[in-house]
């Protein structure tokens, strides 16, 4: 039998480390949602700039006139829908809309 010795890292090191890689959970929840259901008209950035998007004429979602808009307005807008987009409400949670709005706001220009 053959004994393997592991070094870890100290504990120290790892507190010190923890910042570089942390990503909060509802950033990556929300980018998630954002990507499975958003992405293919409004487009990795955002931007709109899909086929889709450039044909449905989307909103560029970093732009000023969609950052304006409060937190409410947009929820509003992800959970009734707006033309052309189709509502959400009886297809996301209400936790996911919440995190998919907070991962709109970091599309920011």
């Amino acid at each position: 039998m053959m004994k393997v010795l592991v070094r870890t890292a100290s504990p120290l090191l790892l507190l010190t480390m923890a910042p570089l890689f942390a990503v909060p959970a509802h950033a990556q929840s929300g980018a998630a949602v954002y990507k499975a259901k958003c992405a293919a008209c409004h487009g990795a950035a955002g931007k709109g700039d899909t086929s889709m998007g450039k044909m449905l004429k989307v909103k560029d979602l970093s732009s000023p006139e969609v950052q304006k808009q409060s937190d409410a307005q947009l929820t509003a807008i992800i959970e009734n829908g707006k033309s052309p987009m189709p509502g959400y409400k009886d297809k996301l949670s209400s936790g996911d809309i919440k995190e998919l709005v907070s991962y709109i706001r970091s599309l920011k220009k």
